[in-house]
């Protein structure tokens, strides 16, 4: 597909209907772009809870099944739900440090994974349910969490996942446990990856840049065959074809879980936000208004009712993809009929799964090469975000605090071993420490410290 003018006309207005073909190469794109991100959250929470391959196999179809889903809504729009856009929902990275860190200290303790999955779900349900109150009071949360709150968070979540990243490159767990961690060849494979996917993006051709990521997945992983390091057993275990099976591993709860992902969904609520204004503005539509109002409230309905069937079908939140954005403005096509086959084959890969399953044979090592990308992308999106605030010095002392607190429990979690459990178990979380402080310090210092010395 060529890339649109300069001027960034559109090829596919927003509801031109494109003929089946046409909007089945458009999906494959978006799809290419895509299809990684949204089942690597799934993947790097099983991995580090050690979940048995045949339910990691069930988490990863369900991601895609319960992507497709959002994604129609989204496009389509359904009544009160979806912003009617090109939009794509997938498994959101923001929730990935609070689950793992959170149910690894649960395993630990002595509670089987089952039961731990069991109360992520419970929570995953629980928590919908704000973020589809905030899409009914969108005016009065933006006011209590800022962009500088939004923007510590974001670039706290990134910052802490990317020590994840490279444990990744280096092999994961396992590899740290048979001592082969960052050996010779999980170097070479997580490398090579990194390698491609810098310099897949250094050309201009449209369709290498949105699918760089897999393509280096896929050059790794043909090198970790050849290496003898490809482990098919999750596809092996898992049968042909395999409906959704709701609450497989049960409900629970946990409160020293819920409580950092109440602020998870309220920013992940506001990141949506500037999402699909993103989205609508690049679709030569309203950014203000009463439709573009509309279009906001649908799109954050969609955000929470979708993690209401993520944790109902055994897999973790979702939230509206920035990546899209990138695939619409490359390639000028902005029909929202695209969005209903991307989710059409969202759907379908999710029903066969031994295609999770040859994707959970992916080594650590390979998947690190990419995620290191994917998480220095998030530590970006939140720069960029206290990037288009004024940086006075109260907003400098918020950051700075935020940051030191966050990033030093993450670094240091044994600083709050005397605690209380429940305590200790909700701030044992950079991200929860790092933004519950950000959103304290918004609230107490006066909005007029330090305004006479913004830079």
């Amino acid at each position: 597909m060529t890339s649109p003018s300069k001027s960034q006309d559109l090829i596919l207005h927003l509801n031109d209907k494109p003929r089946p073909l046409v909007a089945f190469f458009a999906a494959l794109q978006h799809l290419l772009a895509i299809i990684v991100p949204i089942v690597t959250p799934g993947l790097l929470i099983c991995n580090a809870l050690d979940v048995s391959t045949r339910d990691t196999n069930m988490i990863l179809s369900m991601s895609l099944i319960i992507s497709g889903i959002a994604t129609f809504l989204q496009c389509k729009k359904v009544g009160p739900f979806g912003a009617g856009l090109l939009i794509v929902q997938g498994t959101s990275f923001n929730f990935i440090m609070p689950i793992m860190t959170i149910g690894s200290l649960m395993v630990a303790n002595g509670t089987p994974v089952e039961q731990v999955l069991a109360a992520v779900f419970g929570v995953v349900i629980a928590g919908s349910f704000i973020e589809m109150g905030v899409s009914r009071i969108l005016p009065w949360v933006k006011r209590l969490i800022s962009p500088l709150v939004t923007g510590i968070v974001v670039l706290l979540i990134g910052l802490t996942l990317i020590k994840e990243g490279l444990i990744s490159m280096g092999g994961g767990y396992p590899a740290m446990g048979d001592g082969t961690f960052a050996n010779a060849d999980n170097l070479i494979l997580s490398c090579t990856v990194l390698g491609i996917i810098i310099g897949l993006n250094r050309l201009n051709i449209v369709w290498l840049k949105s699918a760089s990521i897999l393509i280096a997945l896929l050059v790794g992983y043909a090198i970790a065959g050849y290496m003898g390091h490809l482990d098919f057993k999750g596809m092996h275990e898992s049968p042909i074809f395999q409906a959704p099976s709701p609450m497989h591993f049960g409900i629970g709860f946990s409160w020293s879980l819920f409580i950092p992902l109440i602020f998870i969904y309220l920013v992940t609520s506001l990141e949506a936000i500037g999402d699909i204004t993103a989205t609508s503005k690049i679709s030569k539509q309203p950014v203000e208004g009463k439709d573009w109002m509309q279009r906001i409230k649908g799109g954050v309905l969609v955000n929470g009712a979708n993690s209401f069937l993520a944790g109902l079908f055994n897999t973790f939140p979702s939230s509206v993809f920035a990546q899209n954005n990138g695939v619409i403005q490359l390639t000028g096509i902005a029909s929202r009929w695209v969005g209903i086959w991307i989710a059409a084959l969202l759907i379908l890969l999710g029903l066969f799964p031994k295609i999770a399953g040859i994707i959970q044979a992916v080594p650590q090592a390979v998947l690190g090469g990419a995620v290191i990308v994917m998480f220095g992308s998030v530590a970006a999106s939140g720069i960029n975000i206290l990037a288009g605030i004024q940086l006075d010095r109260r907003a400098l002392l918020i950051i700075a605090i935020s940051l030191g607190l966050g990033l030093g429990i993450a670094q240091v979690p044994d600083f709050l071993k005397h605690l209380p459990e429940l305590v200790r178990n909700v701030l044992s979380s950079g991200v929860a420490t790092g933004g519950i402080a950000a959103l304290l310090l918004n609230i107490l210092l006066p909005a007029k410290f330090g305004d006479d010395d913004s830079l």
